[in-house]
């Protein structure tokens, strides 16, 4: 099953999901198009089982990551940044969760939303652990802080998506993480 996952991630990059035609999938692994509809029903569940795999990956990484971490403002560092790397180096990936699947009916309380919220929770984890030792302020909602920095991440990223322009991960997320500084510090002292 791996092996159809690898080909279908293929092609949904080079070609999108509308461009997208199973039969080019059964065709790099060199089997028939049956073969794929045997394991996925459909090309749509295709594309959400490769998502889901590569969500699976990433929030394992980023887990495995943050255990070697001390403090709150350098977990979130990192989370900010690797989140950022994802981005750069799976574009493809990216538009496709963005515009094919996060918007569709059947997203909301699927495995693929299950996964996301999952990996959203590392962050908004990061934070309330950031709150609890006096690193964060306790007025700023943990949930709120969360989408401001997925979300902008994501509105910034957006032509990088599209293929216009480039995205320096470094520059980025200090960026990112010197405006959150300013805001998220204790009022006695505003470093992160």
């Amino acid at each position: 099953m791996d092996g159809i996952l690898d080909a279908a991630q293929a092609v949904f990059c080079e070609r999108g999901y509308e461009g997208t035609v199973v039969a080019e999938v059964a065709a790099r692994l060199g089997v028939v198009e049956g073969t794929v509809f045997k394991y996925f029903p459909t090309k749509r569940e295709l594309l959400l089982k490769v998502l889901e795999r590569w969500y699976v990956r990433m929030a394992g990484e980023y887990a495995h990551d943050l255990a070697g971490v001390e403090g709150a403002p350098a977990r979130l560092r990192l989370l900010v940044w690797r989140h950022l790397r994802s981005l750069r180096e799976n574009p493809q990936l990216c538009r496709l969760m963005f515009h094919e699947v996060r918007s569709g009916g059947d997203y909301r309380g699927s495995r693929l939303h299950q996964l996301n919220r999952r990996y959203a929770g590392l962050l908004t984890a990061v934070i309330e652990d950031g709150v609890k030792a006096g690193e964060f302020r306790r007025d700023v909602p943990a949930a709120l802080l969360r989408d401001l920095v997925y979300g902008g991440i994501e509105h910034h990223c957006w032509n990088y998506f599209q293929g216009r322009g480039r995205l320096d991960v470094d520059a980025v997320a200090g960026q990112i993480m010197t405006l959150l500084g300013e805001g998220i510090a204790p009022r006695a002292r505003r470093t992160v």
